[in-house]
């Protein structure tokens, strides 16, 4: 049995980009739009997923991140599943 190319190896993180780098090429109206009120707290992947709907929307596939660089983000802490208020 052959084994798919770079089968087992860990992924390069040469050329991903971090989630701030991402979010500066995002139009200002739509960052403003997914994060209003919540702009002093981590980005949440809901309001990226907002962000990413409307870009696939507007046919800016170019402007959406890789499943790598998404997977980056929410391993990497840069992007919260959820956030938890204290009890």
């Amino acid at each position: 049995m052959t084994l798919p190319k770079g089968h087992g190896q860990r992924p390069s993180t040469s050329g991903k980009r971090g989630f701030e780098d991402w979010w500066r090429t995002v139009p200002e109206d739509l960052r403003t739009k997914s994060r209003k009120g919540d702009e002093g707290n981590k980005p949440l992947l809901n309001q990226v997923n907002y962000v990413l709907l409307h870009l696939h929307l507007a046919g800016k596939h170019d402007a959406k991140p890789s499943h790598e660089e998404l997977k980056d983000w929410l391993h990497s802490g840069q992007v919260d599943v959820l956030r938890m208020g204290a009890k």
